[in-house]
This record gives C-alpha cells, structure tokens and sequence, in this order.
C-alpha cells in the first residue's frame, strides 16, 4: 500500500462544494488489486455459429491458462486459486479514503449538487459532477457513459479496453463503493443525516443499472461476466451494515442491502439458465467425432471448456462460502458436475468405430479431468519432476489398460508364450516372427501421429508398451537364438523398435 494521501481540500465548482481530484489517483492503486482468481477466459457456445456448432473459444489472460490443442505446455492443466477478488486489499483501499478525507468531501459535494442548477437527472438518481468525479476515481466513468447495449458496443470500440477489463473494473468499484460508504456512515454518523446513505443509493443504483447492459451484450462471453458480477453483488451484500444513528439513514441501508440480494438471486438464476444453455449446445454440436479424429484423440475442445465453466464455477463458489455464505452460493453446487463430462464423454467416444481410438481419446480427457480437477481442489501435489509416472485415477488405469489390449495385444499375441522345443516348432519359429514384426509396424504407422499432449502420460504409455510387447519380443528372441540371423540390427531388432516408440504420441 502506498503511504497514506493528504485530505482532500474543497473547492467550488458550479455552484457546489466537490473535490480535488487527490495528488495521487486512488484509481491507480484500485486497478492494481488482482480480480480474477483464475486465469480462464472462456466465450459461451454461440448457436449462430452454425447447425448446432460451437462457435470458436480459447482460454487467455495468464500464462499458465488452460492450454490450447498443442503439447507446447507440459502439464496440460489449469492453474486456479481460490478468490475472485483480493476483498481485502479493496477494503483497505476504501478505509483510506475514508480516512483521507476524501470520501466525506465527495459526500458533502453530492449533497450540494442534489439541489444544485448544474445537477440533472438520470434514471431516477441525481447525477452531478460530483457523482461523476467519484466514478472517475473508481476507474468506471464508463457506467455513466451508457445507456443500452449499443452504447456499451460503441465504448468497446472505441476505447482500447475488453469486455473483460471493464467487468474486473466494475468488480473493484462496487466493493470500494459499499465499504466506503458503510464506514463513512459510521464515522460521520453524529451528522445525523442520510446524505451518505443516499450517496451511496446513488452509486449503487448506477451500479446495478448497467448489470442487464453488461449481460445482453456480452454474449459470448456471459457466463463468465455474470459469475464475477455474482460473486461481487453477493459480497457486497453482506457488507452493508445497518445504522443505528438514523432511522433514515438506516431503511436506506436496508433498502441497498435488499436490492443487492435480489440483484444476485436474479444473478444466480441467469448462470443456471446459462449452464443449461451451454449444456444443450455441447450435447448437440455436430463436430464431435470429427474434432477427435482430427485431433487423434488428444483433449477435445469441448473438454477443456466444460472444464473451463466448472472450474470458474468452483472459484466463485469457494470465494462465495469463504466470504459471504448464503443459499446463492449453494445454488453453484448443482451446477459443477464431473460426473456429467464423463458421461458426455463416454457417449460421445462411442462416435468413434476404432476402438484404440476411442480409449486412448477416453484416456487423454479422462486424465486431463482429473488433473484439473485435483488443482482446483486444492489437493493437487505438484509432480516430482524426476518421477515420470503420472498419477493416474482408477478411471484412467482402466482406460489405458483398454486402450493398450486393443492396440497392442494382438501384436504380442503373434508370438508364442511358451517355449517348445523339436523341429516342429522351429519350423514356425521364422513365420510367427515375421507376423509379429507385420502387426507391429502396422499398429506403429496406424498410431504413429495420434496424441497424448501430456509428456508423463505420453512416456507412461511408450514404457507400458515395451513393458508389453518389446520386453516379450527381446525374451522370445533370447529363446530362440537361432533367430538371430533373421533381426541381426535391421529395422525388427528390439531396440531399434523400442526407438520407434519414442516417435509415438507426437501428433
């Protein structure tokens, strides 16, 4: 935090007291308080987009996001934390402007331009300058700029700033809003007057005015803007605090407190209808089986969005209970289901007529499931990075052991498993070989560009097959010497196979 600001002097402006704008801008130090607990930034399916397909989506923001369909990031996973909001250091944020002064010079200037000639109204609030140097602190000049959809549209493009950006903007400034304004009521309270009641009624309602602007226009990306507006409408909620001093003062209080409860169930019910809604469009995209086997059964799209909605749905429930708990925030509860993206999943691979595919596709979401799933919890161990084996659910181990019978076990199967002695048997010795050395090369060519973007589960399943076929090939070979001269170091010698493996997995 940055040493504490001078108070703010007076100063007349048209007719009415307001302040200085402060030596160094409070909006600077508001800006720099991290929203967003999880790198996401996911767009909602668009069904515009064409016959029940998904429009196009990524996720963005930090580094460490959510991966895109390459093995350039080696964990193939999301990095979350567990707040929305740093509430705190908002708070903080607000206590000094209390205490500078700052808060109860803008009160007072408000109060002046309510029955001032240069005030005028909007929306059945008294905006003045007042009003609009405060939101211009907040860094949300903006609300005050829009009316509707179109001009929100019209702001986004002429301004060097995202949907996103404007979003985590509004987040701060309501937080700073109610805290301020809750404890400038205590500390002036001996005024006895509703002025910062009705100040902070002002604020709010602007506020809360330009929620349905932000949602309707939004669009794509409205699930995600709707979970961060909830998470922030439902703590700010908790924060207004009821006055004892003026009756007045304190049915104002009331009266914010009730319209921010209400603005969040209204909240809550659009991110169930908006889950519902991303639901129905995955169940019907048209895509599926042709995105797996483009992509050769490495993590679908359609996966790491999923993934992408319940994990920022786990961030704002858990920011939710540790801030504010409240029937709203188990109304989430229903809405993060893993089982319900395994069993989405395991439908859809039935799309697929190979079955080697279809596990090792099963294999791969499978694992990046439970992977996200075990850092979102919080139960995530990080990997050893000298332990190549992944750790794998008993999910996982059933779909790898499925994928490696169908892929691999009729390969091994070409060799005999036990050893027989007399000229019968060494008369098939040279013809199971070669059928041994056919299927592999086969299987090899078959699989050779299919993916596994996870580097430990990729080196699991390369071990795993020479744990299985090269490992029976080199003991076959060690009981029947006379075959040497058939492998000698040519491509069917078991190391230079082990070597092919390597390439496996690739992409």
């Amino acid at each position: 935090m940055t040493e504490q600001l001078a108070s703010m002097p007076e100063e007349s402006t048209i007719g009415f007291t307001a302040p200085c704008r402060p030596r160094t801008s409070y909006h600077e130090l508001i800006q720099a308080v991290p929203v967003s607990g999880s790198p996401i930034r996911w767009s909602l399916p668009n069904s515009q987009s064409g016959r029940n397909g998904l429009s196009s989506y990524s996720s963005s923001g930090a580094s460490n996001s959510c991966p895109s369909n390459n093995s350039g990031n080696s964990s193939g996973t999301i990095s979350v934390s567990a707040a929305i909001v740093d509430n705190g250091e908002l708070t903080r944020i607000a206590h000094q402007m209390v205490n500078d002064g700052y808060i109860w010079h803008t009160v007072q200037a408000f109060d002046d331009a309510s029955s001032a000639p240069a005030a005028f109204k909007h929306g059945g609030g008294v905006r003045g300058h007042a009003l609009e140097n405060w939101f211009l602190e907040l860094d949300i000049d903006w609300v005050l700029q829009i009316d509707d959809e179109h001009g929100l549209r019209r702001l986004l493009r002429d301004k060097p700033v995202t949907t996103q950006e404007l979003i985590d903007k509004w987040v701060r400034a309501l937080t700073v809003i109610v805290a301020s304004i809750t404890e400038t009521e205590y500390e002036f309270a001996f005024h006895r007057t509703p002025a910062v009641a009705l100040f902070g009624k002002a604020s709010i309602t602007e506020m809360l005015n330009v929620v349905d602007v932000i949602v309707t226009a939004l669009e794509a990306k409205k699930l995600q803007a709707v979970l961060d507006m909830f998470t922030c409408v439902c703590g700010t909620s908790h924060m207004i605090r009821p006055v004892m001093i003026s009756r007045e003062a304190q049915s104002i209080f009331k009266e914010l407190g009730n319209s921010l409860e209400r603005e969040g169930i209204r909240l809550s019910e659009i991110i169930s209808n908006s889950t519902k809604e991303v639901r129905t469009l995955v169940e019907e995209d048209d895509s599926w089986a042709i995105e797996i086997l483009r992509g050769r059964g490495e993590v679908h799209k359609n996966t790491r969005f999923i993934m992408d909605c319940i994990v920022s749905m786990t961030i704002a429930r858990t920011s939710m209970h540790n801030s504010a708990p409240s029937n709203n925030s188990e109304n989430l509860d229903g809405l993060i289901d893993i089982e319900y993206l395994e069993d989405l999943l395991l439908r859809k691979s039935w799309l697929l007529l190979d079955p080697s595919l279809r596990y090792l596709f099963l294999l791969n979401n499978s694992y990046f499931v439970a992977h996200v799933v075990s850092e979102s919890s919080g139960s995530f161990i990080p990997d050893d990075p000298w332990d190549l084996t992944p750790k794998l659910t008993p999910e996982c181990k059933k779909y790898m052991d499925s994928y490696l019978d169908f892929s691999w076990g009729h390969v091994l199967s070409c060799i005999p498993k036990s050893r027989s002695l007399g000229l019968i048997h060494r008369l098939v010795n040279t013809p199971s070989l070669a059928k041994f050395q056919s299927a592999f090369h086969e299987t090899y060519q078959a699989q050779k560009f299919w993916k596994v973007p996870d580097p430990r589960l990729r080196e699991a399943l390369r071990r795993a097959i020479i744990e299985r076929v090269i490992t029976g090939y080199r003991n076959y070979l060690e009981e029947h010497p006379e075959l040497e001269k058939h492998v000698g170091r040519q491509s069917s010698s078991p190391q230079v196979l082990e070597e092919m493996l390597g390439e496996l997995y690739e992409g």
